[in-house]
Parts: C-alpha cells; sequence; structure tokens
C-alpha cells in the first residue's frame, strides 16, 4: 500500500532540552508523545520510524528526563516528553520537570496535538486524566494509544477500548483513540494517519 503524507522513516535526532527556552524556534508544527514512566513513548516513536534505536528505551521507568526532538521534515518535529509516575528522582527535581512541562503544554505555539500514551492493563491513572482534562479544556487535540495490546486476548482488547471510549464520551470531540502494539507494529497506520493530520495538514 502506497504510503501518503509524511515519511516518518527520515526521523533523525535534533535536540534536547530541559526548558522551555532551549526548545527550537517556536515557529514550526509538532506533535508530543507523553505518558506515564514505562507506558512505550520510545518503543512507539521506534516503530513509527522503523528505527529501533532512535528513542532510548529502557527498563527503567522515568529514563527520558528532556524534551526530545525528533526532526521528520523541515520544521516538522515529534518531541518525546518526560514520562510521569514514579521515576526514581529527587522531589525537587520531579518538580522541576512537571512545571517545564506544564510550561511547554500551555505555551507552546507549534504544538498541534498530544499523543498519550496508556498501557492497556492500567487504564487511565490520575495523571493520565490530568492529561485529559487539560486538553478538553484546552480543547487541544489529543489521541490516545492504548499501548500494549498483545499483552490482551483481541476480544479483552477490544472490550477495553470500548470501555475506555465510553470513559471518554464526556471530555468532547478533540479525544481520540486506538489499540497499539509495538511489539507486534500494530496500529501504526492509524498513528500515521493521526501525525499526517496535524503534521501535514495540506
Amino acid at each position: 500500500m502506497a504510503r501518503t503524507g509524511l515519511d516518518y522513516r527520515n526521523a533523525h535526532f535534533l535536540t534536547s532540552a530541559s526548558t522551555l527556552s532551549q526548545c527550537p524556534e517556536d515557529t514550526a508544527l509538532e506533535v508530543a508523545f507523553i505518558g506515564r514512566s514505562n507506558a512505550g513513548k520510545s518503543s512507539a516513536i521506534n516503530v513509527l520510524t522503523e528505527q529501533p534505536k532512535l528513542a532510548r528505551t529502557s527498563k527503567t521507568p522515568g529514563r527520558t528526563q528532556l524534551l526530545n526532538y525528533f526532526e521528520i521534515a523541515e520544521q516538522r518535529y515529534l518531541v518525546d516528553l518526560p514520562g510521569f509516575g514514579y521515576a526514581k528522582v529527587p522531589p525537587k527535581l520531579k518538580l522541576k520537570w512537571q512545571k517545564e512541562l506544564t510550561r511547554y503544554l500551555e505555551e507552546r505555539q507549534s504544538l498541534q496535538g498530544v499523543i498519550l500514551l496508556v498501557d492497556i492493563r492500567h487504564l487511565f491513572k490520575d495523571s493520565d486524566m490530568m492529561i485529559i482534562d487539560w486538553a478538553s479544556r484546552a480543547e487541544m487535540p489529543l489521541h490516545i494509544l492504548l499501548t500494549k495490546a498483545d499483552k490482551l486476548k483481541h476480544g479483552a482488547a477490544k472490550a477495553t477500548l470500548l470501555s475506555a471510549q465510553k470513559e471518554l464520551k464526556p471530555f468532547g470531540e478533540h479525544i481520540s483513540l486506538q489499540l497499539f502494539s509495538a511489539l507486534k507494529a500494530s496500529g501504526v497506520d492509524g498513528l500515521r494517519k493521526q501525525l499526517n493530520m496535524w503534521l501535514n495538514p495540506e
């Protein structure tokens, strides 16, 4: 099947930023990947770009501590954000990350949409609901990947998807979701289609 839109295989690491001021100039189009530590952000980026080592994956949760920029095409970026949850870091540093993360989400003009990754076996923890609620209020397009879908049988995964859709209904039309498995590379076409809508609007 012929691919349309951007070719994510062209992705390459551009830069890391620890603060909003270190991010590339705010005149591009970008999509942020966010999720609890170990939800599979880096794995999703790697399978999308067909580059197994592009984004660092780790069995140690909370490894991504910076905003990592990957350039797909000129002025088109994917941004791997720090995972939230149980990263083993001092509370003071965790607070600093949260502050920068909030600033990024609220102030970054280039941000076209957010991909929230949620482990299908651990649906919508408090931290996920904070992002969902914020996106709903800010009218920021949000696409949720229910990751590690291969860990459930097909019927159970479908049932979880339907249950999640029902739970998200009150949050409005800016939120969509799908099943995803980096291990099986399933759901990649759906992710690619969503990213193309945001990053390649013409």
